[in-house]
């Protein structure tokens, strides 16, 4: 050979490396961002639907809570709004129809009714709520009544 052998040194090889695991680890947050917003648009919009399952139900029972009575935390509660089949209701206060870690609060009596679920993108700090007054907003805890 004739001592002029083309190719890359070692340190501009690592030096490469090195700048495509910054640009990748920058990549990854953005990424990781981007999937916490996209979770909490779900719980928003799954809570929104809910509004309307609500609404059904209100109209065929003449009430929000039918056999069941008050309800004061549990979207779980037999024979209540937030179980009901027909009205849909049963498929938006299921855990396991939102992102992981999410946690859901149910609170009605016959005249009235709020949903609130902790938002996933938020590190579950915050919550989205809707009630049957209208209202649907971000709150800094879990309601605990029958409204936002």
């Amino acid at each position: 050979m004739d001592g002029k052998e083309k190719g890359f040194t070692l340190i501009e090889l690592l030096v490469v490396i090195a700048i495509i695991g910054i640009i990748g680890s920058i990549v990854l947050v953005y990424l990781s961002d981007a999937r916490g917003k996209g979770n909490d648009t779900k719980v928003r919009s799954q809570l929104n639907s809910a509004r309307s399952a609500a609404e059904v139900f209100y109209s065929v029972n003449n009430n929000y809570n039918d056999s069941a009575g008050n309800i004061f935390g549990s979207c779980t509660v037999a024979n209540s709004m937030f179980t009901d089949i027909i009205s849909g209701m049963v498929k938006f206060t299921t855990e396991d129809n939102y992102p992981n870690g999410v946690e859901l609060t149910c609170y009605s009596t016959a005249t009235a009714y709020a949903i609130s679920a902790l938002l996933p993108g938020a590190g579950g700090t915050n919550s989205w709520c809707v009630d049957s007054a209208g209202s649907a907003k971000a709150r800094a805890t879990p309601i605990n009544s029958t409204s936002c």
